[in-house]
């Protein structure tokens, strides 16, 4: 049966609006789990989410009811219930009533106690339309918004104030409300060119009803046509769109029925530089960039909720308070580019960037040592100089008057300006990548200099936010510790970036000097397990399993970089018919190690030929795979210990671990230990999941 609900409001952002779908659509599931309404294949069919910034839309098709649910009651034994000739007892008569039948209707129920009298109840399954009426109220009353609102006199809680909801099920409307409205048959068309009601039955006709009144609702959809019209747009100028993927997605949410339009600046502003023109035009006003090339050119793409522009007002307001604003910019850049970033740089000690941990000026100081520790362990001594000199002016883009008008070009117009004082390209590129990545999804600094800077700044971040009580709770992280950290994972990883990664943290927390309030020992263990946490999280979401995942990270986090090899090397073998022999091997000798004292191999004791063997298998093998260890290479690592496994088969079958000679005894759980300690440099195998 079909299930379609629409949900009215006034204007949402676009981050409201995914929010909200994605919470109807798991509310709504569970709700239908939790009250059985699944079909033979224990589903409950298939939901999909539409939206627009006025409008919530689920569609699905679900059961017509509950499974009718049959129950045997039991009553009391046949030989109470029954007299020999078969009369009713009391008994009987009693358990009849309680049920609400008649005595006629008891069954013979044959237990394991033996011959019981009793009933078999059929209790018919709701309704669907019944228990949506029920839990629907509570699923939309529950919605969480990262702002939410409250109108009239109601405490109740809403991103933006709800209109009105449709609500159907089989064609006929459900009967419940929220807040006071009320669920209908019925929805409305686009708010300014076609706001009349349209009556609805199935969601075939409230789709086309609401595209031919100016509503197009699937978000896809709407994206599609923005990109053709603005292709169309730009092919007389044979130009295209300045990458925005978070503009376009804002833009798709936004707009109900999206119209292209192209507008035009005066020339003189493209002295500018691209991102400055870019953000000009994106923060306040939401319009695309028009490259040709890698060049600005003086248009820009704008999308408006509308059918058409006749009288081009929307393009020529959009015009007018563009030039304004590039005005602007314009005027920033030369205010800023008057003085020097060495003459800015004296005031960094008056922007303070936290209580405890100081001024910028305190993070400068701190970044040229972490900076200089970092290029010297990786041996970069090309990029040393440069690495501190950006870490030097990094910080300084804060005190200029185009950062305090678009904060979010921090770092990029440090390099800007840098690059424009005729700084070396090692230098204005850190500084200018020095904030990147900002998420898993943005690109990681295309210089090692950048690189180093942005792991240097993060990592000071990091520490100094821990080290002074500042922790990660929920959704809650003001210095962005979470985004921070898997900056620096993705830096490494995608780098290639071998080194200690505890003593860099004993570096950093070393330049705080008396500036934490937390012991240094508690602020390194804190930070470690962070880390590892981040970096399940980031190879879970690039696909890896998630024991191969665990096993990887066992060893520690000595070499962060280490910990993605030892992944890709488990995820490359895994297949291999060897791969789960040798685990199950690893499973045993430490199930065989658990609880036991450690002990010293003592070579005279090793009586056995197989012991023998084993011994002298296992030191050449670990002679041949510390070095390689050491430098990260755990594919071939892996595939020696593979080697390993049939000297330990010879061992478990013709050696008694567990021997009564206490001497014995302790020697071979020595040797085994060896094999242990040596294993798990490579990985915990025995987090790894073996089919059957």
């Amino acid at each position: 049966m079909e299930f379609l609900l629409e949900i009215i409001t006034e204007e949402m952002p676009s981050v409201h609006v995914k929010g909200a779908l994605m919470q109807l659509e798991n509310r709504l599931a569970e709700g239908l789990i939790a009250n059985k309404l699944v079909d033979g294949k224990d589903s409950f069919g298939k939901i999909r989410t539409y939206g627009t910034c006025r409008r919530l839309i689920l569609h699905g098709g679900f059961v017509e009811k509950q499974q009718d649910k049959q129950e045997t009651i039991v009553g009391p034994p046949r030989s109470v219930a029954f007299t020999e000739d078969g009369s009713a007892t009391p008994a009987a008569i009693g358990f009849a009533k309680s049920q609400g039948v008649n005595v006629g209707d008891l069954e013979i129920i044959q237990t394991e106690k033996g011959d019981y009298v009793g009933i078999n109840k059929i209790e018919a399954g709701k309704p669907t339309p019944d228990i949506l009426e029920q839990i629907l109220p509570n699923i939309i009353g529950t919605l969480s918004f990262p702002k939410m609102m409250r109108w009239g006199d109601s405490s109740f809680r809403f991103s933006r104030p709800i209109k009105s909801i449709l609500c159907l099920f089989d064609r006929k409307s459900l009967h419940f409300s929220v807040n006071g409205v009320p669920a209908k048959n019925f929805t409305t068309g686009h708010k300014i060119y076609s706001p009349k009601k349209l009556k609805v039955e199935t969601f075939a006709e409230y789709r086309a009803l609401l595209k031919q009144n100016g509503v197009v609702i699937d978000p896809e959809e709407r994206r599609t046509q923005i990109l053709k019209q603005a292709e169309k747009k730009l092919a007389r100028l044979e130009a295209k769109l300045h990458p925005d993927n978070q503009l376009l997605e804002k833009l798709t949410y936004d707009v109900e029925h999206p119209y292209v339009f192209l507008g035009c600046f005066p020339q003189e502003y493209l002295n500018l530089p691209l991102e400055v023109l870019s953000t000009a035009m994106r923060e306040g006003q939401r319009l695309f960039s028009v490259l040709k090339g890698k060049k600005q050119l003086p248009y820009f793409l704008g999308v408006a909720d509308a059918y058409k522009d006749p009288k081009f007002l929307i393009r020529k307001g959009n015009e007018r308070v563009l030039k304004a604003r590039m005005e602007d910019a314009k005027f920033f850049w030369e205010q800023d580019v008057i003085s020097s970033l060495k003459e800015k740089s004296k005031k960094l000690d008056q922007i303070i960037f936290q209580e405890r941990l100081g001024s910028y000026q305190d993070k400068t100081d701190r970044l040229k040592k972490i900076v200089a520790y970092i290029a010297d362990r990786l041996e970069l001594q090309a990029e040393k100089n440069a690495a501190t000199g950006a870490a030097e002016l990094c910080k300084v883009d804060l005190m200029t008057d185009m950062v305090r008008e678009f904060p979010s070009l921090q770092g990029k117009m440090g390099g800007l300006y840098a690059k424009e004082e005729g700084y070396a390209i090692l230098v204005w590129k850190a500084i200018y990548e020095h904030y990147q990545p900002v998420s898993l999804d943005d690109s990681s600094p295309s210089s090692m200099t950048g690189a180093i800077l942005s792991i240097a700044d993060k990592l000071d971040t990091i520490v100094g936010a821990t080290g002074v009580g500042i922790e990660v709770s929920g959704s809650k992280d003001p210095f962005g510790i979470r985004r921070n950290a898997h900056g620096v994972c993705k830096i490494i990883q995608e780098k290639k970036l071998s080194f200690s990664f505890p003593r860099l943290l004993d570096k950093v927390i070393n330049t705080m000097k008396d500036r934490l309030v937390r012991e240094k020992e508690d602020v390194k263990y804190y930070v470690l397990d962070f880390f590892k946490s981040r970096l399940q999280h980031i190879f879970e979401s690039q696909g890896y399993r998630y024991d191969l995942v665990k096993a990887s990270l066992a060893p520690g986090l000595d070499n962060v970089y280490h910990s993605y090899l030892r992944l890709e090397a488990l995820d490359s073998l895994k297949d291999s018919p060897q791969f789960g022999p040798m685990i199950k091997i690893a499973k045993r000798v430490n199930n065989i190690l658990r609880n036991q004292s450690q002990y010293k191999v003592n070579e005279e004791l090793l009586l056995e030929k197989q012991e023998r063997e084993l011994h002298t298998t296992f030191s050449i093998i670990r002679d041949n795979i510390l070095p390689m260890i050491a430098i990260g290479d755990f594919a071939k690592v892996q595939r020696m210990i593979f080697r390993m496994r049939s000297s330990i088969n010879d061992f478990f079958d013709h050696v008694l671990v567990m021997a009564d000679d206490k001497r014995l005894r302790r020697n071979r759980l020595a040797l085994l230990q060896e094999i242990s300690r040596l294993l798990s440099q490579i990985a915990d195998y025995s987090l790894v999941v073996i089919e059957g």
